[in-house]
């Protein structure tokens, strides 16, 4: 690894904003945050840049390196070409507030759209639930959704025909089908994926599926089956 790379960050807000290239020393290990937080340290400190755990796990570094969505967390240097600079922007789905932080805030206000658990009731005298351990698996993928929405913001739907009304997205279909196929949800969403929900929108490009870090089938197991019924 060189000892040094550039870093080619797009800086501004909604109003404007340019590329500003950045150089900073670089080591064996380093990720993409690591460089972008020695930037902020050593040359920038008001670069403006949204993390919390760095870990994978929380969601909050999600911006576009080189061209593709991705957790900055887990984008290693040694996986990238740092012969030339390696290009930083926000997320292009959502309102731009400063530098690479964005406004996710329409997904917080579309998950509250979804008709939430309804549970059927009891099956057992003792007000318990009988269930085939084959169907609590069949959710337990749709539970490893960090919320990072780097499916919403690769979803050409969103993305380039800025469909917010009447598409919900890659990730809160995947809620919806979290919820569909729980063994003992009876409630019927059907009508809202047709209308409100806009799941006719999607034309099964996969490449939400591509981009998630939590490595769910978006698609596959949850569009797809939400499709058909």
């Amino acid at each position: 690894m060189p000892a040094s790379a550039t870093f080619r960050i797009r800086r501004g807000d909604a109003q404007g904003g340019r590329f500003v290239d950045y150089t900073t020393e670089v080591a064996e290990g380093m990720v993409v945050l690591d460089a972008v937080h020695r930037i902020q340290a050593e040359k920038a400190p008001d670069l403006a840049v949204r993390w919390n755990c760095k870990a994978g796990k929380c969601g909050s570094c999600s911006a576009e390196v080189n061209g593709v969505p991705k957790l900055m967390c887990m984008s290693r240097l040694s996986d990238l070409p740092l012969e030339k600079p390696i290009v930083l922007e926000p997320m292009k789905a959502f309102p731009l507030l400063k530098d690479l932080v964005t406004d996710v805030s329409w997904n917080f206000a579309v998950k509250k759209k979804v008709k939430p658990f309804k549970p059927r009731p009891p099956d057992a005298p003792d007000g318990t639930w009988r269930m085939a351990q084959s169907d609590v698996d069949r959710v337990q993928e749709f539970r490893k959704c960090i919320e990072c929405f780097l499916c919403q913001d690769v979803c050409h739907v969103l993305r380039d025909h800025r469909l917010y009304e009447g598409f919900i997205g890659p990730r809160f279909l995947v809620h919806v089908a979290a919820l569909e196929m729980h063994p003992l949800d009876v409630e019927d969403r059907l009508p809202s994926l047709r209308d409100a929900h806009g799941i006719g929108y999607c034309n099964i490009t996969k490449c939400c599926t591509k981009v998630c870090p939590e490595g769910i089938t978006i698609t596959d197991n949850a569009i797809i089956p939400l499709k058909e019924r």
